[in-house]
């Protein structure tokens, strides 16, 4: 026992350095790998910043969702499109919002109370607002009314404080409206257009020339015969680094093996359809055998033939009454179609309709809530017939009563007396279009949907046609388990043996020789795509090629129809163009600049254009007659600036250019005959000014959007959402 204290007495102080130490660079490990940030070990929630000003990844994902479901209520197909979709909208306009806030506080420009007064309850007020508050009687914005239903609402401690918020949101995107509104006028109303530049623009056009040229275009140099070094291109780009820039990208070459279904799976889904065609013949309740089978989609209703879309409906509309077609191809899916019945009806019909819903949809995230139970639905709906039986004005109920949210579109519903005009079959839901299209003008009845109860007016009908009542049931043509896993086998024996680039590619060409499976690329990839062209969506899928280095082969993952075996080829970060990448562009610049050069040296020391036509071999003189300083299309040198700028340097007047001129399309030698002035067609400089700085006013919203691009690339714009997204 006296060893052990001994040891503990002497060695206690130590003990206590070395696991202070130890915690020490643990939780510096931890810091670093969490941003950095000794005292924040969480994660970082800035999404982005502009100028210092960060974007809060809560706030963001809200307005990412917000832009989701309008974009879906606007018939946006959804799913990962859609969803990068929002994600690069809500960027970009959050984007603006900074960039804008920064110039709006510069300048000092605010929103005062009476401004937010004017705005929502002013002469302009918003549309929505305006439709909302409506006199009925006058047809005038009843601004009164708004501003004490807005005020109630904001005071009112039984209102969800959710509601509010999105009413303060929707107040603060309107002052930002009026806010860009105000510079945009800023802009436009400061543009100038001083008289001296005026008379000498004036004067510039008024000049005319006669030229005599000798020409030598670049093509009668092979392009093969000059080379350009990735050296030449280098210093080109690096002395134009503007013009060069990149974002951060990455490429890869890959192999997709298929999992789409084989001709055994196509088979196997027309004969598990085939098995299904007795019981869709024989059974008296066609909707319940659909459901049984998982089809939720039966429109039980009419529809005229004309408007059905199925390739295969003219052989359907021939089987009698009570028969099933197929199995037939329809996309992806083996079909069956019963013919349930025919009759002859309208093409088109006019209504007027009132509904009392049950049901309403949240227009913010488009989620069905219960307005009212049906019991009071059916006593509402009956109120209303009764009073029209007795002699109410239509127009007046539909107004106060109407539950249809198509009542808020000024060109229908409500404000329009509850009409609907020019409705086809199929467009309403089955038991309203029945009876629409199965009554008789005239006809007033009651219908319930799962809206709620219709009180419907049939107004007019045009046409006449043969509708067909039509029961489908397709399955599609999928991979089996099968297939799949052969797909994932051969993807999984191929990235096995490909470790590098070597291997990749040699593995590659041996699998293009024996199964046609051919190595493709997929170039400028960046860090927050979704999608990589040639292959598909799949946001997983990028992550995967920024988590690579270089020459790195990613493990197979399954995009879309395919499991793809793909390898890093290039990293390209942000900043100037490589050679490789810039070579595209710049090489015909610089080859065509090394043909000038040497086309110059053939031409020699210019003395007279007949002396440049013999030495590039007998070239005819040729005559540039009224060339404007603004360019002449009609002209021979039309599209060469320097050239004209040649001809109307005072220096050369009458005389032959001591240099060769390096055009766009060839170096040309020329002799400026003659300058002439002309008298200019609209000489009037005051009217001119007038005319140009209206012409500014009104490209308004162009200049802000121009000076809204050169903030945004002024701006430091920091962009982490690949690692949130």
């Amino acid at each position: 026992m006296s060893v052990i204290q001994n040891i503990q007495d002497k060695y206690a102080k130590l003990m206590a350095v070395v696991i202070a130490v130890a915690l020490l660079t643990f939780v510096v490990m931890l810091a670093f790998e969490n941003g950095g940030n000794l005292f924040r070990l969480g994660r970082s929630t800035a999404v982005g910043s502009v100028n210092g000003s960060k974007i809060d990844f809560t706030a963001f994902e809200k307005n990412i969702t917000q832009t989701e479901a309008m974009m879906e209520r606007q018939g946006y197909p959804g799913g990962a499109t859609l969803r990068q979709q929002a994600i690069e909208t809500a960027w970009n306009q959050e984007l603006s919002r900074l960039v804008m806030k920064g110039e709006f506080d510069k300048l000092g420009m605010q929103i005062g109370k009476k401004e937010v007064g004017d705005i929502l309850y002013g002469a302009n007020p918003p549309q929505d607002l305006r439709q909302q508050f409506t006199d009925e009687k006058t047809g005038a914005y009843n601004a009164a009314l708004a501003k004490q239903q807005i005020d109630q609402m904001l005071k009112s401690k039984t209102v969800p404080q959710e509601q509010k918020n999105q009413f303060n949101q929707y107040v603060e995107q309107l002052e930002l409206m009026r806010m860009n509104d105000k510079y945009s006028s800023l802009l436009s109303n400061s543009a100038n257009f001083p008289k001296w530049l005026i008379e000498k623009q004036n004067a510039d056009n008024s000049q005319l020339a006669k030229v005599s040229l000798v020409r030598e275009f670049y093509t009668s140099i092979p392009d093969s015969a000059v080379k350009v070094s990735d050296k030449e291109i280098e210093e080109y780009v690096s002395k134009h680094k503007d013009q060069y820039k990149q974002e951060e990208n990455r490429s890869i070459a890959y192999v997709a093996f298929s999992a789409l279904p084989t001709a055994a799976d196509t088979n196997a889904a027309r004969d598990r359809l085939v098995a299904l065609k007795p019981g869709l013949d024989t059974n008296s309740n066609t909707q319940q055998y659909l459901e049984s089978q998982g089809v939720t989609t039966f429109y039980d209703s009419y529809i005229n033939g004309s408007k059905i879309q199925i390739a295969a409906k003219d052989s359907i509309f021939k089987i009698p009454v009570g028969s099933v077609y197929g199995p037939y191809l329809d996309g992806g899916s083996f079909s069956l179609a019963k013919l349930i019945g025919v009759r002859t009806q309208p093409d088109t019909v006019k209504v007027r309709h009132i509904l009392v819903a049950t049901t309403k949809q949240d227009p913010q995230t488009g989620q069905s809530y219960p307005a009212r139970d049906t019991a009071t639905a059916k006593k509402l709906i009956d109120s209303i017939q009764t009073a029209i039986i007795n002699g109410s004005p239509f127009d007046s109920l539909v107004k106060l009563s109407d539950d249809d949210p198509e009542g808020e579109n000024p060109q229908r519903g409500k404000y329009k007396g509850g009409i609907y005009d020019n409705v086809t079959a199929g467009g309403m839901v089955p038991s309203f279009n029945d009876f629409i299209f199965g009554k008789p003008v005239g006809s007033k009845g009651v219908v319930k949907t799962e809206y709620g109860y219709h009180y419907i007016e049939i107004l007019s009908q045009k046409g006449s046609s043969l509708a067909y009542k039509i029961a489908y049931l397709a399955l599609p043509i999928e991979a089996s388990q099968e297939t799949d896993n052969n797909a994932s086998n051969a993807a999984n024996l191929f990235a096995g043996d490909s470790r590098d680039q070597k291997s990749f590619d040699a593995n590659a060409e041996k699998l293009a020789k024996e199964k046609g499976i051919n190595k493709l690329v997929a170039t400028n990839i960046a860090p927050n795509a979704f999608q990589v062209p040639g292959i598909g969506v799949s946001r997983s899928f990028v992550k995967n090629i920024y988590d690579a280095k270089a020459g790195k082969v990613i493990e197979p993952e399954r995009v879309g129809d395919n499991y793809v075996v793909a390898i890093v080829t290039e990293i390209n970060e942000e900043g100037t163009q490589s050679a490789s990448k810039a070579r595209m562009l710049v090489e015909p610049l610089l080859k065509n600049k090394k043909k000038a050069e040497a086309i110059a040296k053939k031409i020699g020391n210019i003395t007279t254009l007949e002396a440049a036509a013999t030495a590039l071999g007998g070239k005819t003189i040729e005559t540039a007659d009224s060339v404007r300083m603004s360019g002449t299309q009609a002209s021979i040198i039309a599209n060469e600036a320097k050239v004209i700028g040649a001809a109307f340097n005072p220096a050369n007047r009458g005389k032959v250019v001591p240099q060769a001129i390096e055009g766009n399309g060839g170096v040309y030698v020329i002799r400026v005959d003659n300058v002439t002035a002309t008298a200019v067609a609209d000489a009037n400089v005051t009217e001119q000014r007038k005319a140009k700085y209206q012409e500014a006013k009104s490209r308004g919203a162009y200049m802000s959007q121009m000076v809204m691009n050169v903030l945004k690339e002024a701006a430091d714009i920091k962009d982490n959402r690949s690692k949130f997204y």
